[in-house]
């Protein structure tokens, strides 16, 4: 009994449930691959009944039962199960919701592109055969394979004592992870996770952390969390709705809709009118209608806590290598792939060479023939037989038995002159070949290069963007799925006090208008900055001495219209000399953007915006500062823009800025701008395309200028008039580059905000003229700051209201 099982137990983990590491295929998945490149079923070939290629493969290679076979068959065929599938399906191949597939005898197949690389060259010698079942025939140990399927599609297999679950990943990391473990073979999984950012799964949904990957990475075993997407839609009756548009990889749909009305009905769900499946084609679509009193984000948080909105998927990267099962870590599942393809070009480059000497042995026979054609004819014609001549050709010739054969069938038409010419050049053009090839194999460097290459077609073919998103930990999130993602307007006033309120409790008004209460300030204060941004948005606050610390939008309190808001100080740790200078809302750190400093005395700094991205509760440094000298401004640029600065006695100055270049976070920069006496920079913005300049005055004019008539300079320069600041009008408050779809928000000393379209502000023609009024100002009052921005469609249904 012991002998027996433990026979049996082999036979399955080798010939059934484990995948192999080279080639990422189970045994029964290579033979219904290598059956139908056998049969003829290309990607360009008509549709074969699924029952044909059944039959063909349960009587050639795997004799398991045909229903077997199907399964895997239709498995390899569905989008949401295979993250690329190898079988061009025609028919009903079942779907999310659990629906079985139609009978073989009804659906129809063919290879899918990608499949049919995977036997590609594999009657060049390039693996092994073995005997089937019977031995009656030969079938491959391996594919070729020139991509690492084990990775690519995954694979989930239960054996005696052991278990698979391989999650699929995304082609193009998988393939850029491969590039760099060949320019690098002692690449860990550590530096290759900079490659394979984690799974990739066909349904896409979210992966909540890194811990379980970096585990499964490192160690080949690893437990993930996956979650749906879903979002918010409003409905009539000031009500909303839930609309789920993925759920996590192989959940039942049917199943998952079902359990959350056995939610409701058990009252463990409250809150949901209705529950309907708007799936079609073009994708998921599950609408959960809730009462007007229902808060969607409870009902979201029920969702992942009592359904399978969200699921644990654990991974074991359990393959067989050398016929033996290993847990493998993500190093040695791309090494081993590496190892595979090295040997698969290297015996095809070796099966090339011999097929190219034997045809250039066989050209250098008919060379000789050729240079002296008249002396073999003759030969030839008094011969008594063919082995005669054969003999004849060999002995007087010095030529071999293929040779002389192969003289003896040339036909007289090579006889030609472009017959003999074409001789000659394939006979010049194989002598090169081989050069190459013999090169090849003496090069592990050359051999390495080509599966580079090879890669790199595939991934330029089939590869594609990432469909599983991979979030932040789940202790991260939690707060923040309480909080509703809204455009807000955040104030900090000049004695630093900050608050948050939604952007549409503004009203849209007319240019001119009287305004409302934006803040309640004291007598001696007043709002120095505003801006618009996401509720999750991270705020990075720079103080006037050049520190930048950094804080999330929903932290800072809600407060009412009239309110004053919170001191800042209770929220960072500002000393006691630093004021809040620039104040700027980042979705995330890119690497490819920049921030752009500017200071008072008009220097100016280049920094990539990755190198503030350092949560440090007393701040970090972001520029160095003489003692004379303030930080005013930043900016957030793609490092390929034009910068225009601003001045309260209004002149300004356009530059490109990549005559700044980039400098380290405590850098002092460059002069922007040359400064006339008692004059200062009161505004800098990055230049746009279709866009105007709005300049705003302390006493309500403004005006707004085409770019054009604002020409580059060099930086450093002293700049041109931007406005004609008078009595009428006040000096200078700011400037900012507008669009005519933004809208403008103004706040006066006093507390007074108006907000109002841009375009409602009358473009001037020239510079040099004082502007139209934009707020009507009272006495002794004056316009502190002004705020553009691009309002939601939500926020304008809020502000219609």
């Amino acid at each position: 009994m012991k002998d027996s099982y433990i026979d049996y137990a082999m036979s399955v983990i080798v010939g059934r449930a484990l995948p192999d590491a080279r080639d990422g295929l189970k045994p029964v998945h290579r033979r219904i691959v290598y059956a139908m490149h056998d049969m003829g079923l290309g990607p360009e070939k008509p549709y074969r009944k699924s029952a044909k290629v059944v039959g063909e493969v349960m009587g050639r290679f795997h004799p398991h039962g045909d229903a077997a076979i199907y399964d895997t068959l239709v498995r390899m065929a569905q989008d949401f199960t295979m993250r690329y599938t190898l079988i061009d399906g025609h028919g009903n191949f079942g779907s999310v919701d659990g629906d079985n597939p139609a009978a073989m005898r009804y659906t129809e197949v063919r290879l899918a592109p990608l499949a049919s690389e995977l036997v590609r060259d594999i009657r060049m010698d390039t693996v092994d055969f073995a005997d089937n079942y019977d031995a009656s025939e030969r079938e491959p140990a391996v594919l070729p394979a020139p991509f690492p399927s084990l990775l690519v599609n995954g694979s989930a297999g239960i054996a005696v004592g052991m278990a698979t679950n391989i999650p699929p990943h995304n082609l193009s990391e998988v393939i850029d992870g491969v590039v760099a473990m060949i320019d690098d073979p002692d690449c860990d999984p550590r530096k290759l996770m900079k490659f394979v950012k984690g799974p990739d799964f066909p349904t896409g949904g979210e992966i909540l952390g890194r811990d379980g990957i970096r585990e499964a990475y490192d160690t080949g075993r690893g437990k993930i969390t996956l979650r749906g997407a879903l979002g918010f839609e409003p409905l009539k009756g000031n009500r909303q709705s839930i609309v789920i548009t993925e759920l996590p990889y192989q959940v039942n749909k049917a199943a998952f809709i079902e359990s959350v009305a056995d939610l409701v009905k058990g009252k463990k769900l409250d809150g949901v009118s209705d529950i309907r499946d708007e799936s079609d084609r073009d994708g998921m679509r599950i609408v959960i209608e809730l009462r007007r009193d229902v808060n969607p984000h409870v009902i979201s948080n029920c969702l992942i806590k009592h359904t399978q909105f969200q699921v644990s998927y654990g991974i074991i990267m359990l393959a067989l290598h050398k016929t033996r099962p290993v847990l493998l870590n993500l190093s040695d599942a791309i090494k081993y792939f590496i190892e595979h393809r090295r040997e698969v070009v290297r015996r095809r480059t070796t099966f090339e060479l011999a097929k190219a000497r034997e045809r250039a042995h066989i050209l250098e026979g008919l060379t000789e023939a050729l240079k002296n054609i008249d002396a073999v004819i003759e030969l030839i014609k008094k011969s008594r037989d063919v082995a005669a001549a054969k003999t004849g050709l060999m002995e007087r010739f010095k030529l071999t038995e293929i040779q002389a054969q192969a003289i003896l069938d040339m036909r007289l038409q090579k006889l030609t002159g472009i017959e003999k010419k074409a001789i000659m050049d394939e006979y010049t053009e194989l002598i090169k070949k081989i050069g190459a090839l013999e090169d090849v194999l003496a090069s592990e460097r050359k051999i390495l290069q080509i599966i580079k290459e090879e890669c790199g077609k595939i991934r330029e073919e089939f590869g594609d963007k990432r469909k599983t998103r991979i979030t932040a930990e789940e202790d991260e999130i939690d707060i923040e799925d309480l909080i509703q993602k809204e455009d807000v307007v955040v104030t900090v006033t000049r004695d630093g006090w900050v608050k948050r309120l939604p952007v549409g409790t503004y009203r849209l008004q007319a240019r001119g208008g009287k305004g409302i209460i934006g803040a309640m300030t004291k007598a001696e204060d007043v709002v120095k900055h505003m801006f618009v941004s996401s509720s999750h948005d991270i705020i990075l606050v720079f103080s006037n001495r050049g520190s930048v610390y950094r804080i999330k939008a929903y932290h800072i309190p809600q407060a009412s219209r009239t309110a004053k808001g919170t001191p800042i100080v209770n929220l960072l740790q500002l000393s006691g000399s630093e004021k809040v200078a620039a104040v700027i809302p980042i979705g995330q750190f890119d690497e490819k953007r920049f921030l752009v400093m500017v200071t008072k005395n008009g220097i100016v700094k280049k920094t990539r915006l990755a190198a503030y991205d350092t949560p440090r509760k007393g701040g970090i440094r972001g520029i160095g500062l003489s003692l004379d000298d303030e930080l005013r401004y930043v900016l957030l640029t793609d490092g390929e823009r034009e910068i225009v600065l601003g001045t309260k006695k209004g002149l300004s100055i356009r530059f490109a800025e990549r005559e700044v270049r980039p400098m380290g976070r405590a850098a002092a920069g460059v002069k922007g701008i040359t400064l006339k006496r008692e004059d200062e920079v009161v505004g800098a913005a990055v230049v746009q395309e279709n866009c105007s300049l709005l300049v705003v005055c302390e006493k309500g004019f403004g005006k707004r200028t085409s770019l054009e008539y604002y020409r580059p300079q060099k930086r450093g320069g002293m700049g041109i008039k931007t406005i004609q600041a008078s009595e009428k009008n006040g000096c200078v408050v700011g400037i900012e580059v507008v669009s005519l779809d933004e809208e403008l928000l103004m706040i006066s000393d006093r507390g007074i905000l108006i907000r109002q379209p841009v375009k409602t502000v009358k473009s001037t023609v020239g510079r040099s003229t004082q502007g139209v009024r934009l707020m009507r100002i009272d006495p002794g009052d004056r316009i502190v700051a002004f705020e553009t921005y691009l309002p939601s469609e939500e926020n304008n249904h809020a502000a219609d209201a």
